[in-house]
C-alpha cells in the first residue's frame, strides 16, 4: 500500500468522523504541509516569528478543533489546511499590527525603525485576506482558486481538479482574480485622499 493510498483510506475514515483519523493523517502529509508553511512564509516579513513547524502545528491545532471535517480527496484536504494557515498568518498578523500601533509599548528610538520596515508585510497580509473575503462574495471558485494555488500551493492541475473545473478555465479565472485582487489591495494600501 502507497502512502498515497494510505492517505486515501485515511481521508475517508476523516469523512466518517472516525475519532483520530486527523491524527493518522499529519505523518502522512507532514512534510509536504511543512513545504506549504515555509512557502508562506516566505512570503512574510523576514525575521516573522512564526516556523514553519510552529505554523504547520498552530494549523493542526485548528484543525483538530473542528466539528468535522470532510475532505472530499487529497487536494481538497490541502486546500482546507492551506486555509487553516492563512487564518494563523492573518491572525498573526493582526496581533503584530495592534502592538505596532501602541498597545501600552514604549516608543522606538529613531535608529531602530528599519526594524519595523517588515511590519509594512503584515497589512499587506491583512489587505490580501480581506480583498479575498471580498471576492470569495462576488466569486467564490475564484476566492477558492486563489487558496489553493497561493496558500496551499497547489499546480494550477491539482487547484483546477480539485475544483472540478477544467485547467483552462481555471488559467483564465486566475488571470481575473490576481488583476483583481491587485486592484483591491492597492486602494487598501494606499487609499485616495480625503
Amino acid at each position: 500500500m502507497t502512502d498515497r493510498d494510505t492517505l486515501a483510506a485515511c481521508l475517508d475514515r476523516l469523512r466518517a468522523g472516525e475519532e483520530g483519523a486527523l491524527d493518522r493523517i499529519l505523518p502522512l502529509v507532514y512534510a509536504e504541509l511543512r513545504a506549504i508553511a515555509g512557502a508562506q512564509l516566505r512570503n512574510e516579513r523576514t525575521g516573522h516569528t512564526l516556523s514553519a513547524t510552529a505554523l504547520v502545528h498552530e494549523a493542526y491545532v485548528r484543525l483538530a478543533s473542528r466539528e468535522r471535517m470532510a475532505p472530499r480527496d487529497r487536494s481538497h484536504f490541502f486546500a482546507i489546511a492551506a486555509q487553516s494557515m492563512r487564518r494563523v498568518l492573518i491572525d498573526h498578523a493582526r496581533g503584530r499590527r495592534r502592538d505596532k500601533r501602541g498597545s501600552g509599548q514604549a516608543a522606538v528610538p529613531l535608529d531602530q525603525v528599519e526594524d519595523l520596515v517588515g511590519e509594512e508585510a503584515a497589512d499587506e497580509l491583512i489587505a490580501l485576506d480581506e480583498a479575498l473575503d471580498r471576492l470569495s462574495r462576488i466569486s467564490p471558485r475564484a476566492a477558492q482558486l486563489v487558496e489553493r494555488r497561493y496558500f496551499a500551493g497547489l499546480t494550477m492541475e491539482e487547484a483546477a481538479e480539485s475544483l472540478a473545473i477544467s485547467v483552462r478555465t481555471a488559467e483564465r479565472e486566475w488571470v481575473r482574480a490576481r488583476a483583481w485582487l491587485r486592484k483591491e489591495i492597492a486602494a487598501d494600501l494606499d487609499p485616495p485622499p480625503a
